[in-house]
Protein backbone atom coordinates (compact mmCIF):
# COMPACT_ATOMS: atom_id res chain seq x y z
CA UNK A 1 0.00 0.00 0.00
CA UNK A 2 1.22 3.46 -0.87
CA UNK A 3 0.81 6.41 1.45
CA UNK A 4 -0.10 9.83 0.15
CA UNK A 5 1.16 13.27 0.99
CA UNK A 6 -0.03 16.59 -0.38
CA UNK A 7 2.24 16.59 -3.46
CA UNK A 8 2.14 12.94 -4.47
CA UNK A 9 -0.38 11.65 -6.96
CA UNK A 10 -1.19 8.05 -6.17
CA UNK A 11 -1.84 5.70 -9.05
CA UNK A 12 -4.73 3.48 -8.03
CA UNK A 13 -6.46 0.71 -9.94
CA UNK A 14 -9.55 2.85 -10.77
CA UNK A 15 -7.27 5.65 -12.01
CA UNK A 16 -5.39 3.18 -14.21
CA UNK A 17 -8.61 1.88 -15.69
CA UNK A 18 -9.97 5.32 -16.57
CA UNK A 19 -6.87 6.37 -18.52
CA UNK A 20 -6.55 3.68 -21.15
CA UNK A 21 -8.80 1.98 -23.65
CA UNK A 22 -9.29 -1.70 -22.74
CA UNK A 23 -7.63 -3.93 -25.30
CA UNK A 24 -8.23 -7.62 -25.86
CA UNK A 25 -5.39 -7.59 -28.40
CA UNK A 26 -2.93 -6.24 -25.79
CA UNK A 27 -4.15 -8.78 -23.25
CA UNK A 28 -3.69 -11.61 -25.75
CA UNK A 29 -0.20 -10.44 -26.68
CA UNK A 30 0.91 -10.31 -23.05
CA UNK A 31 -0.88 -13.53 -22.11
CA UNK A 32 1.01 -15.56 -24.72
CA UNK A 33 4.37 -13.80 -24.35
CA UNK A 34 7.10 -16.24 -23.38
CA UNK A 35 9.19 -14.86 -20.49
CA UNK A 36 12.51 -13.75 -21.90
CA UNK A 37 13.84 -11.09 -19.55
CA UNK A 38 16.55 -13.30 -18.12
CA UNK A 39 17.50 -14.52 -21.58
CA UNK A 40 18.12 -10.96 -22.77
CA UNK A 41 19.71 -9.79 -19.50
CA UNK A 42 22.07 -12.31 -17.90
CA UNK A 43 23.46 -12.01 -14.37
CA UNK A 44 26.57 -10.40 -15.84
CA UNK A 45 24.43 -7.86 -17.74
CA UNK A 46 22.54 -7.09 -14.55
CA UNK A 47 25.81 -6.49 -12.68
CA UNK A 48 27.01 -4.12 -15.42
CA UNK A 49 23.69 -2.23 -15.29
CA UNK A 50 23.93 -1.97 -11.48
CA UNK A 51 27.45 -0.60 -11.80
CA UNK A 52 26.25 1.96 -14.38
CA UNK A 53 23.47 3.05 -12.01
CA UNK A 54 25.95 3.44 -9.15
CA UNK A 55 28.33 5.52 -11.30
CA UNK A 56 25.48 7.63 -12.71
CA UNK A 57 24.27 8.45 -9.18
CA UNK A 58 27.71 9.62 -7.95
CA UNK A 59 27.96 13.30 -7.07
CA UNK A 60 24.26 14.10 -6.79
CA UNK A 61 21.14 13.03 -4.90
CA UNK A 62 19.28 11.69 -7.94
CA UNK A 63 18.13 8.08 -7.68
CA UNK A 64 17.69 5.77 -10.67
CA UNK A 65 15.68 2.54 -10.58
CA UNK A 66 15.75 0.22 -13.58
CA UNK A 67 12.87 -2.21 -14.13
CA UNK A 68 12.92 -4.69 -17.01
CA UNK A 69 9.69 -6.55 -17.53
CA UNK A 70 8.97 -9.27 -20.06
CA UNK A 71 5.25 -8.61 -20.15
CA UNK A 72 2.49 -6.93 -18.18
CA UNK A 73 0.75 -9.51 -15.96
CA UNK A 74 -2.22 -10.86 -17.91
CA UNK A 75 -4.74 -9.85 -15.24
CA UNK A 76 -3.65 -6.21 -15.77
CA UNK A 77 -2.85 -6.13 -19.49
CA UNK A 78 -6.47 -5.70 -20.63
CA UNK A 79 -6.84 -2.37 -18.78
CA UNK A 80 -3.22 -1.22 -18.59
CA UNK A 81 -0.65 -0.09 -21.14
CA UNK A 82 3.10 0.26 -20.56
CA UNK A 83 2.88 3.91 -19.47
CA UNK A 84 0.39 3.09 -16.75
CA UNK A 85 2.36 0.01 -15.75
CA UNK A 86 5.49 2.16 -15.36
CA UNK A 87 3.54 4.64 -13.22
CA UNK A 88 2.22 1.78 -11.09
CA UNK A 89 5.73 0.40 -10.53
CA UNK A 90 7.03 3.92 -9.79
CA UNK A 91 4.50 4.12 -6.95
CA UNK A 92 4.78 0.52 -5.72
CA UNK A 93 8.59 0.52 -5.63
CA UNK A 94 8.70 3.84 -3.77
CA UNK A 95 10.75 5.64 -6.42
CA UNK A 96 8.66 8.72 -5.60
CA UNK A 97 9.71 8.56 -1.95
CA UNK A 98 13.27 9.89 -2.11
CA UNK A 99 14.36 12.69 0.21
CA UNK A 100 14.87 15.28 -2.56
CA UNK A 101 12.04 14.01 -4.84
CA UNK A 102 14.69 13.05 -7.34
CA UNK A 103 13.72 9.49 -8.26
CA UNK A 104 13.67 8.30 -11.88
CA UNK A 105 12.24 4.99 -13.06
CA UNK A 106 13.58 3.53 -16.30
CA UNK A 107 11.05 0.89 -17.40
CA UNK A 108 11.55 -1.51 -20.32
CA UNK A 109 8.76 -3.76 -21.53
CA UNK A 110 10.15 -6.45 -23.82
CA UNK A 111 6.79 -7.70 -25.09
CA UNK A 112 5.74 -4.26 -26.32
CA UNK A 113 9.33 -3.23 -27.07
CA UNK A 114 8.75 0.08 -25.32
CA UNK A 115 10.65 2.23 -22.87
CA UNK A 116 9.05 4.53 -20.32
CA UNK A 117 10.75 7.00 -18.01
CA UNK A 118 8.80 8.20 -14.97
CA UNK A 119 10.34 11.07 -13.01
CA UNK A 120 9.54 12.38 -9.56
CA UNK A 121 8.03 15.81 -9.03
CA UNK A 122 11.34 17.40 -7.99
CA UNK A 123 13.08 16.72 -11.28
CA UNK A 124 9.91 16.98 -13.36
CA UNK A 125 9.64 20.69 -12.53
CA UNK A 126 13.13 21.31 -13.89
CA UNK A 127 13.07 19.27 -17.10
CA UNK A 128 10.89 18.83 -20.15
CA UNK A 129 9.31 15.70 -21.58
CA UNK A 130 11.46 16.12 -24.70
CA UNK A 131 14.61 15.41 -22.67
CA UNK A 132 13.19 12.13 -21.42
CA UNK A 133 11.66 11.19 -24.79
CA UNK A 134 15.06 11.62 -26.46
CA UNK A 135 16.59 9.17 -23.99
CA UNK A 136 13.73 6.69 -24.58
CA UNK A 137 14.19 6.96 -28.35
CA UNK A 138 17.94 6.29 -28.06
CA UNK A 139 17.30 3.20 -25.95
CA UNK A 140 14.69 1.88 -28.40
CA UNK A 141 17.09 2.25 -31.34
CA UNK A 142 19.71 0.16 -29.53
CA UNK A 143 17.12 -2.43 -28.45
CA UNK A 144 16.01 -2.85 -32.07
CA UNK A 145 19.66 -3.49 -32.96
CA UNK A 146 19.66 -6.23 -30.29
CA UNK A 147 22.17 -4.34 -28.13
CA UNK A 148 20.19 -4.89 -24.96
CA UNK A 149 22.83 -4.33 -22.30
CA UNK A 150 24.36 -1.26 -23.93
CA UNK A 151 20.89 0.20 -24.52
CA UNK A 152 20.10 0.13 -20.80
CA UNK A 153 23.59 1.19 -19.70
CA UNK A 154 23.64 4.14 -22.11
CA UNK A 155 20.13 5.12 -21.02
CA UNK A 156 21.19 5.07 -17.37
CA UNK A 157 24.25 7.19 -18.17
CA UNK A 158 22.10 9.75 -20.00
CA UNK A 159 19.63 9.89 -17.10
CA UNK A 160 22.58 10.42 -14.74
CA UNK A 161 23.77 13.35 -16.88
CA UNK A 162 20.34 14.99 -16.68
CA UNK A 163 20.19 14.48 -12.91
CA UNK A 164 23.69 15.88 -12.55
CA UNK A 165 22.59 19.13 -14.25
CA UNK A 166 19.98 19.81 -11.60
CA UNK A 167 21.29 18.11 -8.47
CA UNK A 168 25.06 18.49 -8.75
CA UNK A 169 25.26 21.07 -5.97
CA UNK A 170 23.85 18.63 -3.42
CA UNK A 171 26.26 15.93 -2.27
CA UNK A 172 24.60 14.25 0.68
CA UNK A 173 26.36 12.00 3.12
CA UNK A 174 23.59 9.44 2.96
CA UNK A 175 23.18 5.90 1.87
CA UNK A 176 21.72 4.94 -1.46
CA UNK A 177 17.93 5.25 -1.16
CA UNK A 178 17.08 2.83 -3.98
CA UNK A 179 18.81 -0.35 -4.99
CA UNK A 180 21.21 -0.05 -7.92
CA UNK A 181 20.37 -3.61 -9.00
CA UNK A 182 17.89 -3.73 -11.89
CA UNK A 183 14.57 -5.35 -11.10
CA UNK A 184 13.75 -8.12 -13.57
CA UNK A 185 10.07 -9.04 -13.85
CA UNK A 186 8.77 -11.74 -16.15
Amino acid sequence: MVTKNDTTEIVTQPKLQESVEPSFRRWLKHFFYMPASKRYFTKQDQAVIAQAVQQSEDGHVGEIQVVIEGHIPSHQAYHQNTKLRAQQLFAELGVWDTEFNSGVLLYLNLCEQTVEIVVDRGINLKTSTEVWQRICDQIIVELKNKQYRSAVVNGVVEIGKVLNLFYNDKKPDMMNELSNQPIILN
